[in-house]
């Protein structure tokens, strides 16, 4: 079962000890926007699998994150947001994988159990024979191996 979350309120995700980001919710749209970012489609072919999360992780948060706090610069004053500081802060790598779990994850979830239905008939699983005894009085079946 999907259960649909009709609101669309911020969140805040605590990212580190004394670190939050107020976020918006995950959406199609978000996640559309950024995958057309400039900087994912400046990607050279060859970029690695680690090097493309980076990019796309810095692009879904410069448009989710809305606040935050704990952020500062190296004199300790507080810092608005911004798509650099977002940048720099996701550059930090126990803070991109918070993100990652805590947010982009969450999108990914659903992605991932679509893969429990049930086989198609002329699946991997086709030529599979049925190990369960037929049950009592019905007729049985004919094989055709």
């Amino acid at each position: 079962m999907i259960r649909l979350n009709m609101t669309s309120a911020p969140d805040w995700l605590t990212l580190a000890p004394d670190l939050r980001v107020q976020v918006a919710p995950l959406t199609t749209a978000l996640m559309v926007s950024a995958r057309a970012d400039p900087a994912i489609e400046a990607l050279q072919e060859d970029t690695s699998r680690e090097g493309l999360a980076l990019a796309m992780a810095k692009a879904v948060a410069r448009r989710a994150v809305l606040d935050w706090e704990g952020v500062g610069d190296e004199k300790g004053n507080a810092l608005p947001v911004s798509p650099e500081g977002i940048d720099a802060l996701l550059n930090i790598w126990p803070v991109f994988e918070a993100f990652q779990t805590l947010y982009v994850a969450k999108g990914l979830i659903l992605d991932g159990e679509k893969n429990v239905s049930a086989p198609l008939p002329n699946g991997p699983s086709a030529g599979a024979r049925a190990i369960a005894p037929p049950a009592q009085g019905a007729a049985p079946t004919v094989r055709q191996d």
